[in-house]
């Protein structure tokens, strides 16, 4: 059955929507662009030097989110994934401009690290490429960053987000405007310093093909075409010629560069100093010009969360067996967690997506053992907020951080993941924390000797007294538990009720 998808690119120079429609092939699944919106935002150029964002880039963003809002209407939120950016990444005290922001458009927005849209976009660029065994060159420059990915097939080898970008390059090296040999000298100068970090192990490995994603190089892939500097892509001699009229204009002259488009005009230079600068510390002879990008890339990851090529998922398999996690407790943990969990019946529109994470999050729990046991689920919590996990935007890694923290110990509402934990998200927590305590002993129950029982108000943990009487260890960490949270001032009581043995089933 066809259905819709929408994706949202909140970057540094250019917001964008696209609207997908879904086909089925034989049982394959491809993405058609039905609706496209794009909106120069410019919202790098309103970052101060405090790395705060004024009130005039906030307006515009909000003015485009609104037009992208009445887009949306009637969408499923699990079908909508709106992303933001570098700027996003580095502005300060960006709370209250996010939650205006999601108000606006109506759909959560997770910010995404460098890591992460640097793996969309070299997903969104090979997904519209003929199939190929050769290594590829992908590289995006961004309003505030550049990635550069390489990558063979689908899979990225090396992904790289580098602090550079056509709108903050232009502010920092063209603010008036002016265009000089000197200043080209020095943007092109301060990019190959940032190139520098990653050029021996990029052109050790090699690639066959460069492609460039995303509007300065659809910018620049125009105006060498239809300006006569260059008949095969980007290339060197292109962008030199390309250089010399702007140099010689003093600055950009729209009629004189055929192609161009007035959004591209006030950022031209300083992305081209970035690609001039890839190209000589890189060494590219020419580059192609690669479609799909991040937006594409997100509509083809949310494809794969509604199917069973989760990325995430994948991603929690690696870390299971990259920090040696004891596999057999993971299992045990998840599958009682997850049985508690369904036994609520929460309801919501998040409530599928929270299973998800409870379900990574029980795998996930012991990760810090990695480092050592003192405290090890603060150190679980530090690995999972902080570490590159492909797939994660850093919302979902502060939520399973959040549950990682508070897996054990005290229960504390100042710990808390931006923004303040639903109850559901409570609730699910002590899924978790319940989980852990029925597998101290590093076995499986036969049956789950306890039910959970909750109302708008209250939450009852059940358990049949004989089972308490024959349990001593188990009977004492309940009650303690039922303790913590009322210290919390959460509601929770431990109740002695006959109740039926519920046989434990295995969870995927």
């Amino acid at each position: 059955m066809d259905y819709l998808l929408a994706a949202v690119d909140l970057g540094s120079n250019s917001f964008r929507l696209t609207i997908a429609r879904v086909v089925q092939h034989n049982g394959h699944a491809q993405i058609y662009a039905i609706d496209r919106l794009k909106d120069a935002v410019q919202l790098a150029a309103g970052l101060t030097p405090h790395k705060t964002l004024d009130e005039a880039a906030v307006e515009r963003a909000i003015a485009v989110l609104k037009r992208y809002g009445e887009r949306l209407e009637g969408f499923n939120p699990s079908r909508v994934r709106a992303v933001a950016t570098n700027t996003f990444r580095v502005a300060k005290d960006t709370g209250p401009i996010l939650a205006r922001a999601e108000a606006a458009l109506g759909f959560p927005i997770e910010v995404i690290s460098g890591q992460e849209e640097a793996r969309l976009i070299y997903s969104g660029v090979s997904s519209e490429l003929p199939p190929s065994g050769n290594h590829r060159l992908v590289i995006d420059i961004g309003g505030g960053s550049t990635e550069v990915i390489l990558g063979k097939g689908h899979q990225p080898i090396h992904l790289a987000s580098l602090p550079m970008g056509c709108v903050s390059y232009t502010k920092q090296f063209f603010p008036d405007g002016r265009i000089t040999a000197q200043r080209m000298g020095k943007a092109r100068l301060a990019a190959r310093r940032e190139l520098e970090s990653i050029s021996d192990t990029y052109r050790h490995l090699g690639w066959e093909q460069a492609y460039g994603s995303s509007g300065t190089a659809k910018g620049l892939l125009a105006m060498l075409a239809e300006g006569g500097m260059s008949s095969r892509g980007i290339t060197v001699e292109g962008m030199e010629a390309l250089q010399k009229r702007l140099v010689s204009d003093g600055r950009v002259i729209m009629e004189h560069l055929p192609g161009i488009k007035p959004a591209r005009a006030g950022v031209l230079s300083g992305g081209l100093a970035i690609m001039m600068a890839a190209f000589e510390e890189l060494k590219i002879d020419f580059m192609l010009p690669g479609e799909g990008a991040l937006r594409a890339g997100v509509l083809y990851d949310l494809l794969g969360r509604r199917s069973e090529h989760d990325k995430r998922e994948e991603t929690v398999q690696l870390m299971l067996q990259r920090y040696d996690i004891d596999a057999q407790q993971a299992q045990r943990v998840h599958t009682i967690a997850m049985q508690l969990f369904r036994s609520m019946k929460l309801e919501g529109e998040d409530v599928e997506e929270l299973e998800r994470t409870l379900s990574w999050a029980a795998r996930l729990h012991e990760v810090g053992l990695s480092i050592t046991s003192a405290n090890y689920h603060l150190h679980s919590a530090y690995i999972l907020g902080h570490a590159d996990m492909p797939g994660f935007s850093n919302d979902d890694q502060k939520l399973l951080a959040w549950f990682a923290s508070g897996h054990q110990g005290k229960v504390v509402r100042a710990s808390s993941p931006r923004p303040e934990p639903s109850r559901a998200q409570w609730l699910t927590l002590l899924c978790l924390r319940l989980a852990v305590l029925l597998c101290r002993r590093r076995e499986q129950p036969a049956t789950l000797p306890i039910q959970l029982h909750h109302d708008g108000h209250s939450l009852s943990i059940l358990a049949d007294a004989q089972w308490l009487d024959t349990h001593a260890l188990s009977e004492y960490s309940l009650r303690a538990e039922a303790k913590e949270w009322r210290k919390a001032e959460f509601r929770v009581e431990l109740v002695e009720a006959p109740i039926k043995p519920v046989a434990i089933r295995e969870s995927s």
